[in-house]
């Protein structure tokens, strides 16, 4: 990243044609430098723009002028990066949107890096880490859930909580170590009971958190979602009655899939990662063997089976060999072609899938009730995207660290070992906490937070 006194520029919308295209500028040149390359329409300047204010005018270069366009300015501290700010709004051309950034940086800004702009917010105290991580699970989010969700850890709900937390270990550990040092001093004296009390209502706070991760991981990540079924069963046609677009070649000849094809769609409220598979069945053609040994890769690994089923047919012992493999896994039997005379006896499925569901991947009959299986399967119904959520691996990483640092403590306290060892277990419970909102993260948390970001952002 480059030095926080340097001022930094980068394209903000997306490149392509669009109404408008945005160029943001942020550091403590961020207006000098946009005033050498916007002329506002009137006789006022940027320089004596106040915060949140906007200029109309004329953008050039040192060539000529070459757009019209809006100087929007924002004054330190209230920014987003709590620094001066300029964003120049140009027509949308990929061709203008360049230029207007060039001429920012022949005038002396430098190019933004990946996620420096949220980051220079999170390093002057505008955003937590954690808040930080929740720009771009807004900026990915994929549907009403997982927009609320991150909304909700933009907001801050998640860093109040693990505050709160980290707080209460502060205080237990603060009076122990002051009871520990000044044993003679006139204070509450250190009881096993309260303090264990204290210990347990803190490790059931970060253990509901815990619980909750899959849930939240759901919401902003979407689930490894794997189409299986034996040959010919309609796996691709379903892939792209949800795709909404022919994603799978389908035709009447067997094993026409060898390998995975791939795509994300939205089923009611939830992101599906899709991969359609090819036909499980025993074969000799090396090729389709190939792609059925993918096929049951993918099986073993999704977080969502799809198992389809011919339902115009009777249950044959491939599918029997593949619905075996799903026992105790999240997955749903789709009894496919419900246009068609039924030949299936689904008295056969007892035992071996939760939940079945008919649908013509042909018509798109039954393809909302499919999305409320799914949408019960993962109990997302259950989740409140309003309340604290853990995003991602790296903030449960350090909550499971902060827990069973916690349940060491509450050991420790019951097995009568000294205050000392039960201090130590609340430093140890204590840094991933702050490490977890990033009050206490190393630079090397840092930058794989940011690594992830894209420039303009």
């Amino acid at each position: 990243m480059n030095g926080q006194s340097s001022t930094i520029a980068a394209i903000a919308t997306p490149l392509g044609v669009g109404g408008i295209g945005v160029v943001r500028i942020s550091g403590p040149d961020a207006v000098s430098v946009a005033a050498r390359i916007f002329s506002a329409a009137g006789k006022r300047r940027l320089a004596d723009l106040a915060g949140y204010s906007a200029l109309y005018g004329r953008l050039h270069d040192d060539e000529s002028d070459f757009d019209e366009g809006v100087a929007t300015v924002f004054r330190a501290p209230h920014s987003y990066t709590g620094e001066d700010v300029v964003e120049l709004s140009c027509h949308g051309g990929l061709y203008l949107v360049q230029r207007t950034l060039r001429a920012a940086l022949d005038h002396g800004a430098l190019p933004a890096s990946p996620g420096e702009f949220t980051r220079r917010a999170y390093l002057n105290g505008k955003l937590t880490l954690d808040q930080a991580e929740s720009v771009m699970d807004l900026i990915g989010a994929s549907g009403r859930q997982a927009a609320r969700a991150a909304l909700a850890g933009r907001d801050g709900i998640l860093s109040r909580k693990i505050n709160g937390i980290a707080e209460a270990l502060v205080d237990l550990a603060a009076h122990l170590a002051a009871w520990n040092d000044y044993p003679d001093e006139d204070m509450e004296p250190v009881q096993s009971g309260p303090l264990t009390a204290s210990l347990r209502q803190c490790v059931a706070e970060c253990q509901a958190l815990l619980d909750r991760y899959d849930a939240g991981r759901i919401l902003h990540q979407g689930v490894e979602t794997a189409i299986v079924g034996r040959p010919n069963v309609g796996k691709s046609t379903l892939m792209n009655l949800l795709a909404g677009t022919q994603k799978s070649i389908v035709t009447a000849i067997p094993g026409t899939t060898r390998d995975v094809v791939e795509e994300t769609v939205l089923a009611g409220e939830i992101f599906l990662r899709l991969a359609d598979t090819a036909g499980i069945r025993e074969t000799e053609d090396p090729v389709e063997k190939a792609g059925v040994e993918l096929a049951r890769r993918r099986l073993e690994s999704a977080q969502l089976v799809l198992a389809v089923l011919d339902r115009s047919e009777p249950l044959s012992d491939e599918d029997l060999a593949i619905l075996t493999q799903l026992k105790d896994r999240p997955s749903i039997a789709v009894l496919n072609k419900s246009d068609l005379p039924a030949r299936l006896n689904e008295k056969h499925l007892a035992g071996l899938v939760g939940r079945t569901v008919e649908i013509s991947a042909k018509t798109g009959e039954g393809a909302e009730a499919l999305a409320q299986a799914i949408a019960q399967l993962l109990h997302l119904s259950e989740i409140d995207p309003a309340a604290p959520l853990l995003a991602n691996e790296r903030q449960r990483s350090c909550l499971g660290k902060a827990a069973n640092a916690l349940k060491e403590a509450v050991f420790a306290v019951e097995s009568g070992v000294t205050l000392d060892a039960v201090t130590v277990c609340l430093d140890a419970a204590i840094d991933p906490l702050l490490e977890l909102t990033g009050k206490k993260a190393s630079d090397a948390v840092v930058d794989a937070v940011f690594s992830q970001f894209c420039v303009g952002k």
